[in-house]
C-alpha cells in the first residue's frame, strides 16, 4: 500500500500535478518540492501567520493544511500576487511606500492576508485592520507601518480607482 497520493490543482496560475506523501503539510509542498521561497515557516503551529497563503480566495496557514487538501483547488502564494505586467500588486508596492518591512520575514505572510483583507473588503478601520491581521505576527515592525500600507490599500486605491 502506498502512502502517496497524486493530487492536481493551480499554484498562482500554474496547473500542477505531484505525487505527495498523505502527510506532507501544505508549507513543505510549496517550499520542498514547487520551490516556491516565498512563503516562510515560522512557528508551524499556526500562531504566526508567516506562512499565510490562499486556498480558493481564503487565508488560510499552509502550516496547518495537509497538501493532499490542495486537491482540485486554486493556490496562491506571495508570488502570484504580482500584476500581469510583472509589477508589484497595489499593497506590495504600499508595503514599500510606507515602509512596512525591516527583517522581512513575515512581510510575505502580512502581505497574503493583506491581499484577503483588501479582496473581501470594500472599506476598513484601522482597527478592522489590526484586528485582521492579529493572527500575523511582526517582531520589528510595530505593526504601525504594516497597517498603513494595507489602509492605504483598501481605503485609497479603491476609492481612487473608482473615480477614473
Amino acid at each position: 500500500m502506498s502512502l502517496d497520493k497524486e493530487i492536481k490543482f493551480t499554484i498562482n496560475g500554474t496547473k500542477e500535478v505531484v505525487s505527495i506523501p498523505v502527510s506532507m503539510n501544505a508549507v513543505t509542498l510549496i517550499r520542498d518540492v514547487l520551490k516556491l521561497s516565498g512563503t516562510k515557516i515560522g512557528c508551524g503551529e499556526g500562531e504566526c501567520g508567516a506562512c499565510t497563503i490562499l486556498v480558493d480566495g481564503e487565508s488560510v496557514n499552509s502550516c496547518l493544511m495537509f497538501a493532499v487538501e490542495f486537491d482540485g483547488r486554486e493556490i496562491t502564494t506571495v508570488e502570484g500576487i504580482q500584476n500581469a505586467d510583472g509589477s508589484l500588486s497595489d499593497l506590495q508596492q504600499n508595503f514599500v511606500n510606507e515602509w512596512a518591512t525591516q527583517c522581512g520575514f513575515c512581510t510575505p505572510g502580512m502581505i497574503m492576508q493583506g491581499t484577503y483583507m483588501a479582496n473581501n473588503n470594500e472599506s476598513m478601520t484601522r482597527e478592522e485592520i489590526a484586528r485582521g491581521i492579529e493572527g500575523n505576527i511582526c517582531r520589528c515592525t510595530g505593526y504601525k507601518k504594516i497597517i498603513d500600507a494595507i489602509d492605504t490599500t483598501i481605503n485609497t486605491d479603491k476609492t481612487e480607482k473608482s473615480h477614473d
